[in-house]
Protein backbone atom coordinates (compact mmCIF):
# COMPACT_ATOMS: atom_id res chain seq x y z
CA UNK A 1 0.00 0.00 0.00
CA UNK A 2 2.93 2.37 0.48
CA UNK A 3 3.65 2.78 -3.19
CA UNK A 4 2.83 5.56 -5.62
CA UNK A 5 -0.49 5.03 -7.31
CA UNK A 6 -2.11 7.53 -9.59
CA UNK A 7 -5.82 7.99 -10.14
CA UNK A 8 -7.23 9.91 -13.13
CA UNK A 9 -10.73 11.17 -13.83
CA UNK A 10 -11.31 10.46 -17.47
CA UNK A 11 -13.71 11.31 -20.27
CA UNK A 12 -17.21 12.47 -19.39
CA UNK A 13 -16.48 12.34 -15.65
CA UNK A 14 -13.68 14.85 -16.02
CA UNK A 15 -15.84 17.14 -18.13
CA UNK A 16 -18.67 16.96 -15.62
CA UNK A 17 -16.28 17.78 -12.77
CA UNK A 18 -15.11 20.88 -14.64
CA UNK A 19 -18.65 22.03 -15.42
CA UNK A 20 -19.79 21.66 -11.82
CA UNK A 21 -16.81 23.30 -10.14
CA UNK A 22 -15.24 20.05 -8.98
CA UNK A 23 -18.47 18.36 -7.87
CA UNK A 24 -19.46 15.33 -9.95
CA UNK A 25 -22.94 13.82 -9.98
CA UNK A 26 -22.97 10.06 -10.47
CA UNK A 27 -25.77 7.55 -10.61
CA UNK A 28 -25.93 7.27 -6.84
CA UNK A 29 -25.10 10.73 -5.59
CA UNK A 30 -23.05 13.90 -5.44
CA UNK A 31 -19.26 13.74 -5.35
CA UNK A 32 -16.12 15.78 -4.94
CA UNK A 33 -12.77 14.68 -6.30
CA UNK A 34 -11.66 11.38 -4.76
CA UNK A 35 -15.12 9.87 -4.39
CA UNK A 36 -17.37 8.05 -6.83
CA UNK A 37 -20.12 5.44 -7.06
CA UNK A 38 -17.55 2.74 -6.36
CA UNK A 39 -14.64 4.22 -4.41
CA UNK A 40 -13.51 6.65 -1.71
CA UNK A 41 -9.82 7.60 -1.73
CA UNK A 42 -8.36 8.34 1.70
CA UNK A 43 -4.84 9.78 1.97
CA UNK A 44 -2.51 9.22 4.90
CA UNK A 45 1.10 9.89 5.91
CA UNK A 46 3.10 8.12 8.59
CA UNK A 47 6.75 7.82 9.65
CA UNK A 48 7.52 4.29 8.50
CA UNK A 49 11.19 5.29 8.62
CA UNK A 50 13.24 7.76 10.64
CA UNK A 51 13.36 8.64 14.34
CA UNK A 52 9.63 8.12 14.95
CA UNK A 53 9.26 4.89 12.96
CA UNK A 54 7.72 3.06 15.93
CA UNK A 55 4.55 4.94 15.01
CA UNK A 56 4.51 2.92 11.78
CA UNK A 57 2.37 0.38 13.62
CA UNK A 58 -0.50 2.86 13.44
CA UNK A 59 -0.41 3.14 9.66
CA UNK A 60 -0.17 -0.61 9.18
CA UNK A 61 -3.13 -1.15 11.51
CA UNK A 62 -5.16 1.44 9.61
CA UNK A 63 -4.48 -0.38 6.36
CA UNK A 64 -5.78 -3.52 8.05
CA UNK A 65 -8.94 -1.74 9.28
CA UNK A 66 -9.90 -0.52 5.81
CA UNK A 67 -9.25 -3.98 4.37
CA UNK A 68 -11.79 -5.31 6.86
CA UNK A 69 -14.27 -2.61 5.82
CA UNK A 70 -13.82 -3.47 2.14
CA UNK A 71 -14.21 -7.19 2.79
CA UNK A 72 -17.57 -6.38 4.39
CA UNK A 73 -18.75 -4.46 1.33
CA UNK A 74 -17.24 -1.05 1.91
CA UNK A 75 -19.09 2.08 3.01
CA UNK A 76 -22.55 2.43 1.49
CA UNK A 77 -21.38 0.12 -1.27
CA UNK A 78 -18.12 2.00 -1.94
CA UNK A 79 -14.69 0.52 -1.34
CA UNK A 80 -12.12 2.58 0.57
CA UNK A 81 -8.83 3.02 -1.22
CA UNK A 82 -6.40 3.86 1.57
CA UNK A 83 -3.15 5.36 0.27
CA UNK A 84 -0.47 5.72 2.93
CA UNK A 85 2.96 7.20 2.26
CA UNK A 86 6.13 7.44 4.35
CA UNK A 87 7.14 10.95 5.40
CA UNK A 88 9.91 9.94 7.82
CA UNK A 89 8.56 12.43 10.42
CA UNK A 90 10.18 15.19 8.34
CA UNK A 91 8.02 18.27 7.56
CA UNK A 92 9.55 18.93 4.10
CA UNK A 93 8.93 15.29 3.16
CA UNK A 94 5.36 15.54 4.50
CA UNK A 95 4.73 18.53 2.23
CA UNK A 96 6.05 16.55 -0.73
CA UNK A 97 3.98 13.41 -0.17
CA UNK A 98 0.80 15.33 0.72
CA UNK A 99 1.05 17.26 -2.55
CA UNK A 100 1.38 13.91 -4.25
CA UNK A 101 -1.73 12.61 -2.47
CA UNK A 102 -3.80 15.69 -3.31
CA UNK A 103 -2.57 16.58 -6.80
CA UNK A 104 -1.65 13.17 -8.26
CA UNK A 105 -3.58 10.59 -6.28
CA UNK A 106 -6.49 13.05 -5.97
CA UNK A 107 -7.65 11.80 -2.58
CA UNK A 108 -11.02 12.77 -1.12
CA UNK A 109 -9.53 13.63 2.27
CA UNK A 110 -6.41 13.39 4.42
CA UNK A 111 -6.81 11.27 7.53
CA UNK A 112 -4.80 10.83 10.74
CA UNK A 113 -1.57 12.31 9.36
CA UNK A 114 0.93 11.95 12.18
CA UNK A 115 3.06 14.54 13.98
CA UNK A 116 2.69 18.12 15.17
CA UNK A 117 5.44 19.70 13.08
CA UNK A 118 4.51 17.63 10.03
CA UNK A 119 0.81 18.55 10.22
CA UNK A 120 1.70 22.20 10.77
CA UNK A 121 3.65 22.11 7.50
CA UNK A 122 0.59 21.00 5.50
CA UNK A 123 -2.26 22.71 7.37
CA UNK A 124 -2.40 25.95 5.37
CA UNK A 125 -2.01 24.10 2.06
CA UNK A 126 -4.87 21.70 2.78
CA UNK A 127 -7.15 24.48 4.00
CA UNK A 128 -6.38 26.54 0.91
CA UNK A 129 -7.24 23.51 -1.23
CA UNK A 130 -10.33 22.81 0.93
CA UNK A 131 -9.25 19.23 1.49
CA UNK A 132 -10.36 17.80 4.86
CA UNK A 133 -7.44 17.15 7.24
CA UNK A 134 -9.36 15.00 9.65
CA UNK A 135 -8.58 13.41 13.00
CA UNK A 136 -4.88 14.26 12.88
CA UNK A 137 -2.58 12.01 14.91
CA UNK A 138 -1.34 14.67 17.30
CA UNK A 139 -2.90 16.33 20.31
CA UNK A 140 -1.65 19.86 19.64
CA UNK A 141 -4.26 22.44 20.61
CA UNK A 142 -3.95 24.19 17.23
CA UNK A 143 -6.14 21.57 15.51
CA UNK A 144 -9.28 22.89 17.20
CA UNK A 145 -9.58 26.29 15.51
CA UNK A 146 -12.46 26.03 13.00
CA UNK A 147 -12.58 29.77 12.33
CA UNK A 148 -8.98 29.92 11.13
CA UNK A 149 -8.73 26.35 9.76
CA UNK A 150 -12.20 24.98 8.95
CA UNK A 151 -10.83 21.88 7.20
CA UNK A 152 -8.55 20.68 10.05
CA UNK A 153 -9.75 18.66 13.04
CA UNK A 154 -7.98 16.84 15.85
CA UNK A 155 -9.11 13.61 17.53
CA UNK A 156 -7.21 12.65 20.67
CA UNK A 157 -7.17 14.71 23.90
CA UNK A 158 -5.13 17.86 23.38
CA UNK A 159 -1.64 18.03 24.87
CA UNK A 160 -2.32 21.30 26.64
CA UNK A 161 -5.22 19.89 28.67
CA UNK A 162 -3.34 16.66 29.41
CA UNK A 163 -0.41 18.62 30.79
CA UNK A 164 -2.69 20.79 32.95
CA UNK A 165 -4.05 17.58 34.52
CA UNK A 166 -0.53 16.33 35.32
CA UNK A 167 0.41 19.67 36.89
CA UNK A 168 -2.65 19.71 39.12
CA UNK A 169 -2.05 16.10 40.17
CA UNK A 170 1.55 16.90 41.10
CA UNK A 171 0.60 19.89 43.21
CA UNK A 172 -2.14 17.94 44.99
CA UNK A 173 -0.08 14.81 45.68
CA UNK A 174 3.66 15.54 45.88
CA UNK A 175 4.97 17.40 48.88
CA UNK A 176 7.70 19.94 48.15
CA UNK A 177 7.69 19.10 44.45
CA UNK A 178 10.84 20.03 42.54
CA UNK A 179 10.09 19.42 38.89
CA UNK A 180 12.43 18.58 36.01
CA UNK A 181 11.12 18.63 32.44
CA UNK A 182 12.51 16.87 29.38
CA UNK A 183 10.97 18.41 26.27
CA UNK A 184 11.14 17.57 22.58
CA UNK A 185 12.16 20.85 20.94
CA UNK A 186 9.24 21.45 18.59
CA UNK A 187 5.60 22.55 18.62
CA UNK A 188 4.52 19.26 20.16
CA UNK A 189 6.86 19.67 23.12
CA UNK A 190 6.04 23.35 23.55
CA UNK A 191 2.30 22.68 23.59
CA UNK A 192 2.72 20.23 26.48
CA UNK A 193 5.12 22.55 28.31
CA UNK A 194 2.84 25.59 27.99
CA UNK A 195 -0.10 23.59 29.36
CA UNK A 196 2.02 22.29 32.20
CA UNK A 197 3.11 25.80 33.21
CA UNK A 198 -0.49 26.99 33.05
CA UNK A 199 -1.57 24.09 35.26
CA UNK A 200 1.06 24.95 37.85
CA UNK A 201 -0.11 28.56 37.93
CA UNK A 202 1.47 30.41 40.85
CA UNK A 203 3.62 27.35 41.54
CA UNK A 204 5.40 27.49 38.18
CA UNK A 205 8.65 28.13 40.05
CA UNK A 206 8.47 24.49 41.16
CA UNK A 207 10.12 23.75 37.81
CA UNK A 208 13.81 23.67 38.76
CA UNK A 209 15.18 22.51 35.39
CA UNK A 210 13.92 22.20 31.83
CA UNK A 211 16.05 20.77 29.01
CA UNK A 212 15.25 20.12 25.38
CA UNK A 213 16.33 17.62 22.76
CA UNK A 214 15.96 17.33 19.01
CA UNK A 215 13.98 14.40 17.62
CA UNK A 216 17.06 13.49 15.56
CA UNK A 217 19.37 13.28 18.61
CA UNK A 218 20.76 9.74 18.98
CA UNK A 219 20.14 9.70 22.76
CA UNK A 220 18.85 11.88 25.58
CA UNK A 221 21.34 10.52 28.13
CA UNK A 222 23.09 13.84 28.77
CA UNK A 223 19.77 15.62 29.25
CA UNK A 224 18.61 13.08 31.85
CA UNK A 225 21.87 13.49 33.76
CA UNK A 226 21.30 17.26 33.83
CA UNK A 227 17.80 16.74 35.16
CA UNK A 228 18.98 14.47 37.95
CA UNK A 229 21.71 16.93 38.91
CA UNK A 230 19.06 19.64 39.39
CA UNK A 231 17.90 17.90 42.56
CA UNK A 232 14.41 17.35 41.16
CA UNK A 233 12.12 14.78 42.76
CA UNK A 234 9.50 14.92 39.99
CA UNK A 235 10.02 14.28 36.27
CA UNK A 236 7.72 15.29 33.40
CA UNK A 237 8.82 13.30 30.34
CA UNK A 238 7.62 15.06 27.15
CA UNK A 239 9.07 12.77 24.50
CA UNK A 240 8.04 10.57 21.58
CA UNK A 241 8.56 6.80 22.02
CA UNK A 242 12.26 6.35 21.25
CA UNK A 243 13.47 9.20 23.49
CA UNK A 244 10.88 8.43 26.15
CA UNK A 245 12.19 4.87 26.49
CA UNK A 246 15.79 6.10 26.59
CA UNK A 247 14.93 8.58 29.35
CA UNK A 248 13.24 5.94 31.49
CA UNK A 249 16.20 3.59 31.13
CA UNK A 250 18.85 6.26 31.73
CA UNK A 251 17.10 7.52 34.88
CA UNK A 252 17.26 3.98 36.27
CA UNK A 253 20.89 3.51 35.19
CA UNK A 254 22.01 6.58 37.15
CA UNK A 255 19.86 5.81 40.20
CA UNK A 256 17.42 8.69 39.76
CA UNK A 257 13.97 7.70 41.04
CA UNK A 258 11.67 10.72 40.76
CA UNK A 259 7.89 10.76 40.60
CA UNK A 260 7.62 10.19 36.85
CA UNK A 261 4.87 11.57 34.57
CA UNK A 262 4.94 10.36 30.96
CA UNK A 263 3.00 11.97 28.11
CA UNK A 264 0.26 9.79 26.69
CA UNK A 265 1.73 9.52 23.19
CA UNK A 266 4.51 7.36 24.66
CA UNK A 267 2.33 5.19 26.85
CA UNK A 268 2.70 2.03 24.76
CA UNK A 269 3.85 -0.97 26.79
CA UNK A 270 5.35 -2.64 23.72
CA UNK A 271 6.95 0.40 22.06
CA UNK A 272 8.21 2.24 25.15
CA UNK A 273 8.03 0.49 28.51
CA UNK A 274 9.37 -2.91 27.47
CA UNK A 275 12.35 -1.40 25.60
CA UNK A 276 12.98 0.83 28.65
CA UNK A 277 12.71 -2.17 30.97
CA UNK A 278 9.54 -3.02 32.87
CA UNK A 279 11.41 -2.86 36.19
CA UNK A 280 12.53 0.67 35.32
CA UNK A 281 8.97 1.71 34.45
CA UNK A 282 7.23 0.91 37.72
CA UNK A 283 5.14 3.73 39.16
CA UNK A 284 5.13 5.95 36.06
CA UNK A 285 1.91 7.92 35.67
CA UNK A 286 0.23 8.80 32.37
CA UNK A 287 -3.18 9.85 31.09
CA UNK A 288 -5.29 7.28 29.25
CA UNK A 289 -8.38 7.50 27.06
CA UNK A 290 -8.26 4.15 25.25
CA UNK A 291 -8.33 0.64 26.65
CA UNK A 292 -5.02 -1.16 27.10
CA UNK A 293 -4.81 -4.61 25.52
CA UNK A 294 -2.38 -5.72 28.24
CA UNK A 295 -4.89 -4.94 31.00
CA UNK A 296 -6.73 -8.13 31.98
CA UNK A 297 -9.78 -6.20 33.15
CA UNK A 298 -10.76 -5.92 29.48
CA UNK A 299 -10.34 -9.62 28.65
CA UNK A 300 -14.11 -10.23 28.56
CA UNK A 301 -14.96 -6.82 27.12
CA UNK A 302 -16.98 -7.20 23.90
CA UNK A 303 -15.06 -4.49 22.04
CA UNK A 304 -11.72 -5.96 23.06
CA UNK A 305 -12.82 -9.43 21.95
CA UNK A 306 -13.86 -8.04 18.56
CA UNK A 307 -10.55 -6.18 18.29
CA UNK A 308 -8.55 -9.33 19.08
CA UNK A 309 -10.43 -11.25 16.38
CA UNK A 310 -9.70 -8.43 13.93
CA UNK A 311 -6.02 -8.43 14.91
CA UNK A 312 -5.77 -12.19 14.40
CA UNK A 313 -7.38 -12.02 10.95
CA UNK A 314 -6.22 -8.71 9.51
CA UNK A 315 -3.11 -7.64 11.45
CA UNK A 316 -1.52 -10.89 12.68
CA UNK A 317 2.10 -9.71 12.45
CA UNK A 318 1.48 -6.78 14.81
CA UNK A 319 2.22 -6.77 18.53
CA UNK A 320 -1.07 -6.71 20.50
CA UNK A 321 0.71 -4.91 23.34
CA UNK A 322 1.43 -1.91 21.09
CA UNK A 323 -1.21 0.71 21.92
CA UNK A 324 -0.93 2.02 18.35
CA UNK A 325 -3.09 -0.87 17.18
CA UNK A 326 -5.91 0.06 19.57
CA UNK A 327 -5.58 3.74 18.65
CA UNK A 328 -5.71 2.98 14.91
CA UNK A 329 -8.87 0.90 15.20
CA UNK A 330 -10.68 3.57 17.24
CA UNK A 331 -9.74 6.53 15.06
CA UNK A 332 -10.60 4.61 11.88
CA UNK A 333 -14.02 3.81 13.33
CA UNK A 334 -14.58 7.55 13.79
CA UNK A 335 -13.83 8.36 10.13
CA UNK A 336 -15.80 5.27 9.07
CA UNK A 337 -18.84 6.66 10.90
CA UNK A 338 -18.44 10.13 9.37
CA UNK A 339 -18.16 8.69 5.85
CA UNK A 340 -21.16 6.44 6.46
CA UNK A 341 -23.22 9.44 7.59
CA UNK A 342 -22.38 11.25 4.35
CA UNK A 343 -24.70 8.84 2.55
CA UNK A 344 -24.61 9.57 -1.17
CA UNK A 345 -23.41 13.16 -0.74
CA UNK A 346 -19.69 12.54 -0.73
CA UNK A 347 -18.52 16.13 -0.88
CA UNK A 348 -15.66 17.42 1.22
CA UNK A 349 -17.93 20.00 2.81
CA UNK A 350 -20.42 17.32 3.85
CA UNK A 351 -17.70 15.09 5.26
CA UNK A 352 -16.45 17.97 7.40
CA UNK A 353 -20.03 18.73 8.46
CA UNK A 354 -20.54 15.12 9.57
CA UNK A 355 -17.22 15.09 11.44
CA UNK A 356 -18.35 18.24 13.26
CA UNK A 357 -21.70 16.74 14.24
CA UNK A 358 -20.90 13.95 16.70
CA UNK A 359 -22.91 13.90 19.92
CA UNK A 360 -21.73 11.38 22.51
CA UNK A 361 -20.53 8.98 19.82
CA UNK A 362 -19.52 5.69 21.41
CA UNK A 363 -16.29 4.55 19.78
CA UNK A 364 -14.98 1.01 20.31
CA UNK A 365 -12.03 0.79 22.70
CA UNK A 366 -12.38 4.22 24.29
CA UNK A 367 -12.48 4.00 28.07
CA UNK A 368 -15.95 3.84 29.66
CA UNK A 369 -17.38 7.31 30.14
CA UNK A 370 -15.36 8.81 27.27
CA UNK A 371 -17.20 9.62 24.05
CA UNK A 372 -16.58 11.67 20.89
CA UNK A 373 -18.29 15.07 20.81
CA UNK A 374 -17.92 17.78 18.17
CA UNK A 375 -19.79 20.78 16.81
CA UNK A 376 -19.19 23.48 14.19
CA UNK A 377 -17.36 25.44 16.92
CA UNK A 378 -15.77 22.48 18.76
CA UNK A 379 -13.12 20.59 16.80
CA UNK A 380 -11.76 18.70 19.83
CA UNK A 381 -13.45 15.26 19.55
CA UNK A 382 -12.04 13.72 22.76
CA UNK A 383 -11.49 15.89 25.81
CA UNK A 384 -11.51 13.38 28.65
CA UNK A 385 -8.88 11.12 30.23
CA UNK A 386 -8.23 8.94 33.26
CA UNK A 387 -4.90 8.77 35.02
CA UNK A 388 -3.08 5.43 35.11
CA UNK A 389 -0.04 4.13 37.00
CA UNK A 390 2.24 1.42 35.63
CA UNK A 391 2.38 -1.60 37.92
CA UNK A 392 3.84 -4.99 37.10
CA UNK A 393 3.25 -5.31 33.38
CA UNK A 394 0.14 -3.14 32.95
CA UNK A 395 -1.29 0.33 33.36
CA UNK A 396 -3.67 0.46 36.32
CA UNK A 397 -6.36 3.12 36.01
CA UNK A 398 -7.19 5.23 39.03
CA UNK A 399 -9.46 8.14 39.86
CA UNK A 400 -12.41 9.44 37.88
CA UNK A 401 -12.74 10.47 34.24
CA UNK A 402 -11.41 14.02 34.01
CA UNK A 403 -12.55 16.34 31.25
CA UNK A 404 -11.29 19.63 29.88
CA UNK A 405 -13.72 21.59 32.02
CA UNK A 406 -12.60 19.84 35.21
CA UNK A 407 -8.89 20.21 34.54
Amino acid sequence: MRTTRRGFVGGASAAMALLTGGVAYGQKGKYDEGASDTEIKVGHTNPYSGPASSYGAIGRAEEAYWKMVNDKGGINGRKVRFITLDDGYSPPKTVEVVRQLVEQEKVFCLFNTLGTATNTAIQKYLNLKKVPQLFVATGASKWGKPKEFPWTMGWQPDYHTEAVIYAKHIMANIKDAKIAVLMQNDDYGKDYYDGFREGLGKDVDKIVRQVTFEVTDPTVDSQVIQLKDSGANTFFNIASPKAAAQAIRKAADIGWKPHHYLNNVSGSVAAVLKPAGLDNSQGIITAAYIKDATDKQWDNDADMKAWREWMAKYNPAANPADAGNIYAYAVCFTLHTALERCGNELTRANLTKQAAGFKKLTVPLLLPGITVNTSPTDFYPIQSVRLAKFKGEIWELFGDVMSHESA
